[in-house]
């Protein structure tokens, strides 16, 4: 997989996540944007970082709306959850999942909400 491809299917999946929880807007889409570029630069000085790169670009748009928007993405599995999912591993990958760290389960595979 070129750089470019894992950058274009970190996007996507993080964007189908941005849609699926309807937080897809411009600046959130922005903020997805920013963070494949910088993540593009990382991972053109650390060629075998590719299996980090989805979860690292999730972990970047979370932090980005957190600072603007707030919480992204709401725990499903909580009833009447107000917290977050995390990425696991923390390190963002290989094969990262948005994780309920409260109830101590996987919610679902990045780009699978």
């Amino acid at each position: 997989m070129t750089l470019e491809e894992a950058m274009m299917a970190a996007r996507a999946l993080v964007l189908h996540d941005l849609e699926a929880t309807g937080v897809a807007d411009a600046d959130a889409v922005s903020l997805l944007e920013d963070a494949v570029s910088q993540r593009a630069w990382w991972l053109d000085q650390w060629p075998a970082g590719r299996e980090f790169v989805v979860g690292l670009v999730a972990q970047d748009v979370q932090d980005g709306l957190l600072e603007r928007a707030g919480r992204w993405p709401v725990c499903t599995t909580c009833e009447d959850a107000t917290h977050s999912l995390y990425v696991d591993p923390d390190l963002g990958g290989p094969d990262p999942t948005w994780v309920c760290e409260e109830a101590g389960v996987v919610v679902s595979r990045i780009g699978s909400l």
